[in-house]
């Protein structure tokens, strides 16, 4: 079923806009999909939630315009041995300002003298319809952390983040192999099932 309705996503990252565009056209029709930006949201807001969730509802609720659909994500890497780091903090996780090189570097020094390399990529995306009604959807990854970089593709941990039943990093799939696999992948295909069934 096709609804036309516009579509606003609490970011300034194009990427991320193409890609919600891309997975969710079949069902907003000819509705836009707009950064905060566009829609006339410049503020930055202070993501203080506990969960992946909680930040990801933070941020749909302050672009929330009437008529539109307001959308948000909230994602980051968990270690079992390091009891879920780094977690939320993900993205500064050796400090501000974020900084991919420094992130990794911190992280295989943190994970050093364990064997337990596992570890999973959490998205979880939060949604404000029209009406109010407000739901999460989270999609995960999961895989092991290398001891160095390998591939020069993608961004953040995805060079250490390696996915046994591919033999690859995430750094050495393409957009469309690690769209397939990815947590966030993952998170826009059960946002669009939620989606379908609630509009």
């Amino acid at each position: 079923m096709e609804i036309i309705m516009d579509i606003i996503i609490a970011t300034h990252n194009k990427n991320k806009v193409l890609e919600m565009e891309k997975a969710l056209s079949s069902i907003i029709g000819e509705g836009k999909v707009l950064t905060a930006e566009q829609a006339g949201f410049s503020d930055d807001v202070e993501e203080n939630g506990s969960t992946f969730e909680e930040n990801a509802l933070i941020k749909a609720r302050s672009v929330r315009t009437d008529g539109c659909i307001s959308i948000a994500d909230d994602s980051g890497l968990c270690c079992n041995a390091l009891n879920g780091a780094p977690g939320i903090y993900s993205a500064r996780y050796a400090g501000e300002p974020c900084d991919n090189a420094k992130n990794n570097a911190k992280l295989l020094s943190n994970l050093e003298g364990f064997s337990d390399r596992s570890a999973y990529f959490v998205c979880a995306i939060a949604c404000v319809l029209p009406d109010g009604t407000e739901f999460t959807v989270r999609g995960e990854a999961h895989g092991t952390i290398l001891t160095e970089l390998t591939g020069d593709g993608g961004f953040g941990y995805d060079p250490l983040f390696y996915v046994p039943e591919l033999k690859k990093t995430f750094a050495e799939l393409t957009r469309e192999e690690k769209h397939e696999v990815s947590h966030r992948g993952n998170a826009l295909r059960l946002l669009k099932e939620e989606l379908s069934k609630r509009l």
